[in-house]
């Protein structure tokens, strides 16, 4: 039988009070179910220290689901998105080492009170056929809904492009409820032995992958939620100087592997998040690097190498070891990769485990702006192009500046502003911020919705996006323009889906501005006289935009076949829309 009480425990009441606090949050009130599952996916994914964004972006719930409701893939730790290159046609494993890591993260939630057997009946008979390699993706499309089967491609397209790096592969199914996980009267045993059932299909999609079942229930969700996230680190060292409250330390290179591995045994990406730009892969310096730690009989491997630069708030040594409160690696992520990556495969003998990396360690305090002077200064000694250095470049300052003042969130860091208890209604992430220009500055949805990740990579379209020539007032209103779009997308008036919002998000953007404004937007300085006036979209009758944007699909699909999705991500679509826009006759939906 399932678990009910007469008397709510407390963590449900408290695990209650959390989601009705964060509803009070938003614009706009979502669905509870929904709200449910972006919180029940948030906690899922504690440890893998993604944004808020990047949840809602996983969350495909609604029909045909095949009771999964967010879906999420890792590689090496990394977050996988639409544009991520693993996912392209053509694209090379070389930057990848043998035996990376690959997970894929499966939620299912429900607001019910118990865990049932039919949930998961339900998601072991859809993931048969959703992780096989051998179905057909249109087959697939029949059967369930386009969220479901495009997030868990990118398992398929994943494990397909890095076959040849035989990687280690973990699948998750999280199942959370607002019932009781463990304890008595907690999980009937036939819903155990369904789990351990599935468990065992998960471990067989591919030879040594690794299944595994997690119920989260009120008690497991809420202490998550009240978890503080800690960057507190320690590194062990075996010489160091001190110069006031910095140091310079010898640290053996099975202690800064230790320094570098979650508890979960992966990299700690979060300590990199500042880090002027990612892992390069197998380009010269990093062969260069693992050539000198393969030599057994090769120079100490600090001579050889540059050292890593670490930041902190606070650093306090006891015996041999530094507690480092706040830590970021701003100079030497080559090397932490490369280390990490050589030790992780290395037999536990290997003489590279007793070599040493020098590390510096500057303690900034809560001073951001000397913090990017160190980034800034440390990786002009190297050949990081000037566009690598995006999160410090004094546009993203005054951005950050600017809508600190007015109450606004710009997250150059990422989950700075979460971490210290901001409301997710008011963070603005750097990517989301350069989608909303590209939808509605420059008329390009399209790219918003195609390439998410990597609008920040060209040195030309940064240059459009971000530049010193728009006022910085037009990047404010048009985060809130966005974020305004998207509530009333999730809103019940709007009666659209999960994934038909994220096709329809930056197009309804771009058609809902340019009725303000009574004209498509070429640049994104027209934007200022509704900027400085402080004009929202709510002059602007949303429903109405978005009957026009639905039937403009409607048409497009009808002459090219194409789903929602492709069109979404192509110009023709956007043209067409334009085209709509510049005829008198439609201009008024």
């Amino acid at each position: 039988m399932p678990y009910t009480s007469s008397v709510a425990d407390n963590e449900q009441v408290l695990l209650d009070q959390i989601l009705v606090q964060l509803q009070n949050e938003r614009t706009v009130p979502i669905r509870e179910d929904e709200a449910f599952e972006l919180f029940a996916a948030e906690q899922a994914l504690t440890a893998r220290q993604v944004s808020q964004e990047e949840i809602a972006d996983g969350v495909i719930g609604g029909s045909n689901d095949g009771a999964i409701d967010a879906v999420y893939v890792f590689v090496d730790g990394a977050l996988l998105s639409e544009d991520s290159d693993v996912l392209q046609a053509g694209f090379s494993a070389v930057k990848y080492s043998s035996g990376i890591n690959l997970e894929l993260w499966l939620v299912q939630a429900k607001r019910e009170v118990s865990f049932t057997e039919t949930t998961i009946d339900k998601a072991a008979s859809a993931l048969a056929r959703l992780l096989s390699l051998s179905e057909n993706e249109a087959d697939l499309l029949q059967l369930y809904s386009q969220g479901v089967v495009s997030r868990t491609g990118f398992f398929r397209k994943a494990l397909k492009a890095l076959a040849t790096k035989h990687p280690k592969v973990t699948i998750h199914f999280v199942y959370a409820t607002r019932g009781r996980a463990v304890g008595p009267n907690a999980i009937n045993a036939k819903v155990e032995i369904k789990a351990r059932n599935l468990e065992a299909q998960l471990a067989d999609v591919i030879s040594g992958a690794k299944g595994n079942v997690e119920f989260l229930g009120a008690a497991e969700l809420w202490r998550r939620a009240n978890a503080v996230p800690s960057y507190t680190t320690e590194l062990t060292y075996q010489e160091n100087a001190t110069s006031g409250n910095s140091h310079v330390a010898l640290v053996k290179l099975r202690d800064y592997r230790t320094f570098l591995t979650d508890e979960g045994g992966l990299l700690r990406r979060h300590i990199f998040d500042w880090n002027v730009r990612d892992y390069q892969g197998d380009v010269e310096v990093n062969r260069e690097i693992r050539e000198s730690l393969e030599n057994p009989t090769g120079p100490e491997f600090w001579w050889l190498n540059n050292g890593v630069t670490i930041v902190c708030s606070k650093a306090t040594a006891v015996g041999k070891t530094y507690c480092l409160d706040d830590v970021q690696v701003v100079n030497g992520l080559q090397s932490s990769h490369t280390i990490f990556n050589f030790l992780r495969a290395a037999p536990v003998d290997h003489p590279a485990f007793d070599r040493s990396v020098l590390v510096r360690i500057l303690v900034t305090g809560d001073d951001l702006a000397t913090r990017d002077r160190v980034i800034r200064a440390t990786n002009r000694q190297t050949s990081v192009p000037a566009a690598s250095l995006r999160a410090t470049d004094d546009i993203q300052r005054d951005i950050e500046a600017y809508f600190l003042a007015h109450d606004w969130y710009y997250d150059r860091r990422k989950n700075f502003y979460r971490n210290n208890g901001r409301s997710a209604e008011r963070i603005v992430s750097i990517p989301l911020l350069a989608q909303a220009v590209m939808a509605m500055g420059l008329s390009r949805p399209d790219n918003s919705r195609a390439r998410p990740s990597s609008l920040l990579k060209r040195d030309e379209e940064y240059g459009r996006i971000f530049s010193k020539e728009i006022p910085v007032e037009i990047y404010l209103w048009l985060a809130r323009a966005q974020k305004e779009v998207d509530s009333f997308l999730a809103s019940e008036s709007a009666e659209m889906d999960v994934a038909d919002r994220t096709n329809y998000r930056f197009h309804l953007a771009m058609v809902a501005t340019a009725k303000l404004m009574g004209c498509p937007v070429r640049s994104p300085k027209q934007l200022g006289r509704l900027a400085t006036a402080g004009t929202s979209l709510s002059g602007v009758d949303l429903l109405a935009a978005l009957a026009f944007v639905r039937h403009a699909y409607s048409e497009h699909k009808g002459r090219t076949g194409n789903p929602n999705d492709k069109i979404a991500k192509g110009p023709e679509f956007v043209q067409h829309l334009i085209g709509q826009l510049d005829d008198p006759a439609d201009r008024d939906g």
